[in-house]
């Protein structure tokens, strides 16, 4: 976890960084060796659990939080033998690899609580179920209130959850606000900058409207940039069809015909030839129509209104934006959760926790460390600077004294709330990588 923190890679850079940083004598620990850091991830692994719940303690001293914030990624894996290997829903953009599925438990301030892996075609709602289980049997949960993104939380999870007391927040995708403006729920006009609540008596829920202008916007920039793509490639094949008299329309007009399809702008788009020319028509109505929800959002919630004001409610499902920044620290640069190297399905979860850990840990630096207008990168770089002194004895270390450091590491550690020691014992312990350990072998008689 440690090395994850301070300088994401494989298992044998973390080999590598524990010698230079002398990790033994600095924690006390016994010497170990490359390959014993597969077994210890499955160790992490079986005793997830407990390591959950001590990490909960800790956040939530007084009992269990009201509210939870639950949502799910993908992770890309080199190779295909990882045990919980499969091809899914493709969040990372890299098609040809198979994946595993991430999900994330975290509480009302985006601080991660448990982590989950499961196969990688394994769908969002199938993954509620557990984390359900988890806050009651684990956590302590009652009456609590999952947040959730759009498509997750649908039927079944919502019966799941009323069975255990428990509430939902959750949106709803675009099908389904189309599906609930036909059966006249609530009018197309309360979609607005301004947000809007509807309660439906029968269902028992409430629906929270807005339209965000920006987003819209966006949405509308998109289309633009489709339908320009779009012509700028009919203006390549007419030009070709013009030059190449023996070149077929029928497979230029296909072609085009595929892309637009690509693009999703084809329910608003004709095409067809006239002559030897491909002519694109614009369905102005239909135009009209798939513009309708530009920007538009709609929240349902089976909370009274005395318990979650609209607003309130509304607040909280943007929270979910702390689950996804997670996600995005996670699995790129900072921490490297992605690719996923090991196999075995041990391994795989406890890499994932491993991950999980160091984001808790660099959390909590960024949290120390707010005021130093410096990153936690930045700062662990400084306190790089600080180098434990050897006394050297006839070639033997004797001693490691801890100098002091300059005025900018002193006060890092003491916003970290870190005490160091005088001096580290030496004990002259060593970890090793594979190679390392060939070499130290005695070479066998012949």
């Amino acid at each position: 976890m440690l090395a994850r923190a301070i300088r994401p890679g494989s298992r044998l850079g973390a080999v590598r960084l524990a010698g230079s940083h002398a990790t033994c004598d600095v924690l006390e620990l016994e010497p170990f060796k490359e390959d014993q850091l597969y077994p210890n991830l499955a160790w992490l692994a079986e005793n997830q659990a407990r390591i959950e719940q001590a990490l909960f303690k800790n956040l939530h001293p007084n009992g269990c939080p009201d509210l939870f914030l639950y949502d799910v990624t993908s992770s890309c894996l080199e190779g295909e033998h990882n045990a919980l290997a499969a091809w899914g829903y493709n969040r990372d953009g890299k098609p040809g690899k198979k994946q595993i599925v991430v999900g994330l438990l975290c509480d009302s301030q985006g601080r991660a609580l448990s982590i989950e892996v499961f196969v990688g075609n394994t769908s969002d709602p199938k993954t509620v179920g557990s984390q359900i289980q988890k806050v009651v049997a684990c956590f302590g949960g009652k009456g609590v209130t999952f947040v959730g993104d759009r498509g997750m939380i649908k039927g079944p999870q919502i019966k799941e959850l009323g069975q255990e007391h428990f509430h939902y927040i959750t949106a709803m995708s675009k099908p389904q606000i189309e599906s609930l403006l036909k059966k006249k729920v609530f009018p197309m006009e309360l979609l607005d900058t301004t947000l809007s609540e509807v309660a439906s008596i029968p269902e028992k829920v409430r629906y929270i409207l807005r339209r965000n202008p920006q987003r819209a916007l966006e949405t509308e920039q998109v289309r633009q940039s489709k339908q320009a793509a779009l012509a700028k490639l009919l203006e390549e094949k007419n030009s070709y069809l013009a030059q190449k008299p023996k070149a077929q329309v029928k497979v230029a007009l296909k072609t085009v015909l595929a892309r637009a399809a690509k693009l999703k702008i084809d329910d608003w788009l004709s095409l067809k030839a006239q002559g030897r020319k491909l002519v694109l028509t614009i369905d102005e109505s239909a135009l009209a129509e798939a513009k309708k929800l530009d920007g538009c959002y709609v929240i349902k919630t089976d909370l009274l209104d005395d318990w979650a004001r609209a607003q309130v409610a509304h607040d909280r499902y943007k929270d979910l934006a702390l689950v996804e920044q997670n996600f995005r620290t996670s699995k790129t640069a900072e921490l490297e959760m992605r690719p996923v190297h090991v196999r075995l399905e041990a391994s795989t979860r406890g890499h994932v926790l491993v991950v999980m850990l160091a984001h808790r840990l660099i959390q909590e630096l960024q949290q120390c460390w707010a005021r130093e207008n410096l990153t936690v990168q930045e700062a662990i770089n400084e306190l790089s600077s600080l180098c434990v002194t050897e006394v050297i004895v006839n070639g033997t270390v004797r001693d490691q004294l801890v100098p002091e450091g300059r005025a900018q590491v002193k006060r890092l550690l003491e916003l970290a709330k870190v005490q160091l020691p005088k001096r580290l014992r030496c004990t002259g312990s060593t970890v090793a990588t594979r190679k390392q350990l060939k070499e130290s072998r005695p070479k066998r008689c012949k």
